[in-house]
């Protein structure tokens, strides 16, 4: 399996981007601001899009993707996502006053996408490829995804706080290689973190100290105007972990 990092910013502005990551040709995780960096023939080869939530800056793509490249293709994109965020994104975003519903478009026998509701525990196995949703803990319904390729496995934590359930589904991973988390805030912010349910540095250390595996690090959604004051206080409590900033266009391989 390879993951494509298309966005990984807290914001945008210049070439900076939210969350999305292109797994293999066919898969997206997240639809953020990210997806725009995909051709046209990319987006239409794209069937399956796993959503962690619903907040803006996880699918402000995927509206625009099923406009752009519906009619290059044959079948639905099926849509993954909690039933939650599923509702959220029927009531709100695909109603016809935000955006056409396309899972009627053309018609219900034949649409352009197709929900498909999922639980935490619950895998996904596309030709191998299993996706596992995971626990997440946000100011909406969240989840975070588990990707294994049968050889090794990455975990996204998604928008999270603190979350002892992701912990126990994650030291029970026996192939882990990598580990993306999120971490939003600085310290300075703890208070916003807690209001928003992110995480801080603070609160990623007490939470990566419950991490049992020996996995690479890498951290997600930092805001655009705190990347390096975040990474030098994450720095400070990791001293026996390299723990590294995710960045656009970066491919891993498991």
């Amino acid at each position: 399996m390879k993951l494509r990092v298309l966005g990984c910013s807290g914001g945008i502005g210049g070439s900076l981007h939210t969350t999305s990551f292109l797994l293999d040709r066919d898969i997206l995780i997240d639809a953020g601001t990210g997806v725009g960096e995909l051709s046209l023939a990319e987006l239409s080869a794209i069937d399956h899009v796993f959503i962690t939530h619903s907040h803006l800056d996880h699918i402000c793509s995927l509206p625009l993707m099923l406009d752009s490249a519906a009619w290059q293709r044959k079948v639905p994109v099926k849509v993954y996502a909690t039933e939650e965020t599923l509702d959220i994104l029927k009531q709100h975003i695909f109603n016809w006053m935000i955006w056409p519903d396309f899972s009627q478009i053309p018609d219900a026998e034949h649409p352009v996408m197709r929900y498909q509701a999922i639980t935490v525990g619950e895998t996904v196995d596309l030709q191998g490829r299993r996706i596992t949703a995971v626990p997440a803990n946000h100011t909406v319904p969240a989840v975070g995804y588990h990707l294994d390729s049968g050889e090794g496995s990455l975990v996204f934590s998604g928008d999270t706080y603190t979350n002892d359930s992701l912990w126990a589904a994650v030291n029970r991973i026996q192939n882990l290689r990598y580990l993306i988390m999120e971490t939003a805030f600085s310290n300075g912010e703890k208070e916003i973190a807690f209001l928003s349910k992110h995480l801080c540095p603070s609160l990623l250390a007490d939470e990566l100290a419950k991490f049992t595996g020996d996995a690479d690090v890498y951290i997600t959604h930092l805001k655009p105007d705190e990347v390096e004051l975040i990474m030098g206080e994450i720095a400070s409590y990791s001293s026996d972990r390299d723990i590294k900033m995710l960045l656009n266009n970066q491919v891993f391989e498991f």
